[in-house]
């Protein structure tokens, strides 16, 4: 929903000619993580996921309400240690390089994720402590994780079972449990807590009988809490998920990202033109998906909103296909969309766009400007 903060500083910024430009409602934020950071008290940590939003804006904003962050390269760890230095960090991702490896090192982060065995012998021969996760990629029962099992990440039980004689002569580095990310986009919390049970069912027998020895067993069990971008208005139900967990006397940790910051951005532009092409209607949009690549990353429709500006100019009604300045068919918001008297000088406001937006796009494409950035505190 688009608070009415938000409308004012899109209308602001639109008179001040500085669009497209990104509106975060900080505010807004802050109280929705710290509604999950309740839910979820007593039952499991929170990583934030620093790739679905790395601005620094948004890290200090969440801070005070997450355990720790989750990083997936270099850039994002060295992004972290300089915004929120205090705060625990897990290093995922499944290419770290020897130079990342070291970085994560010294100083050493809170976890380091196991990817491979060849990974894990390389981190060995640096020589450093470190307390890692092993990421586990485990086929489970359920048409869900076998779809995960399809993937680059983690470790099957032949990968992990070839991590243990590495292990076993390397005692300077640590195994704290295991990390699993096996589902994305889920919607449902009950769905995503039964998963948790599958994925606990199988990872706790896996650390007794490989690591006896291990005290406290730590499971990641990653994000995946999905957003509707069909319904702007739904939201993961943090309650629900977090009473359906199981109970196993393990450390649980999730690594929500897109759930936690989607909501908390808008993209804001402005109408060019409107035209007929061969009997469908077109908006063309100020910026493009050279800032805002979510919809056509994901094949969904962007949510938006219209704020109307006084201007001439012909209208556009009925379907419209919602597109940026790009010389590219695929530079699509939002196709065969209902619209009612769309003109040039019209703002599009899109909903959803705190997540996986500016970071993922493709900004030198064209060499259009990029937009301006607008915190609301």
């Amino acid at each position: 929903m688009m608070t009415e903060p938000v409308r004012a500083e899109a209308l602001r910024v639109a008179g001040s000619g500085d669009l497209p430009a990104y509106v975060y409602d900080l505010r807004g934020l802050r109280e929705h993580a710290a509604a999950v950071r309740a839910a979820l008290a007593g039952t499991a940590e929170i990583y934030y996921a620093v790739k679905a939003n790395p601005a620094a804006g948004i890290l200090r904003a969440l801070a005070p309400y997450v355990d720790g962050f989750e990083v997936a390269s270099g850039g994002e760890l060295a992004r972290v240690r300089e915004v929120a230095p205090g705060l625990p960090v897990a290093f995922s991702g499944p290419g770290k390089t020897d130079a990342e490896l070291a970085q994560a090192l010294s100083p050493p982060v809170h976890r380091l994720h196991v990817e491979s065995p060849r990974e894990l012998a390389r981190l060995i021969a640096l020589g450093a402590p470190a307390d890692v996760l092993l990421r586990a990629n485990p086929e489970l029962p359920g048409e869900d994780t076998r779809q995960a099992a399809a993937s680059p990440f983690g470790m099957d039980q032949d990968g992990l079972a070839a991590c243990l004689p590495l292990l076993a002569r390397a005692p300077h580095v640590r195994v704290r449990g295991l990390h699993t990310h096996l589902t994305w986009a889920q919607h449902d919390a009950a769905a995503m807590a039964d998963l948790a049970r599958r994925v606990t069912s199988w990872a706790l027998p896996w650390l007794r009988d490989h690591l006896p020895a291990l005290d406290g067993p730590e499971l990641d069990l990653g994000g995946g809490m999905g957003v509707d971008y069909r319904d702007p208005e739904l939201r993961f139900d943090w309650k629900a998920y977090a009473a359906a967990l199981p109970a196993t006397g393990a450390r649980l940790r999730v690594e929500p990202g897109r759930s936690l910051t989607a909501y908390h951005g808008w993209y804001v532009t402005d109408v060019l033109d409107v035209k007929q092409n061969h009997g469908r209607g077109y908006a063309v949009l100020r910026g493009g998906t050279h800032h805002l690549r979510t919809p056509v990353a994901r094949g969904h429709d962007q949510p938006f909103t219209v704020l109307r500006r006084a201007g001439g100019g012909p209208a556009l009604d009925g379907p419209a296909t919602l597109v940026g300045q790009l010389c590219t068919p695929r530079d699509v918001f939002a196709r065969d969309v209902p619209v009612s008297g769309l003109r040039p000088g019209d703002l599009v406001v899109f909903a959803l766009a705190g997540a996986y937006a500016w970071n993922l796009s493709h900004h030198e494409f064209l060499m259009h400007p990029p937009p301006c950035f607008r915190y609301l505190d």
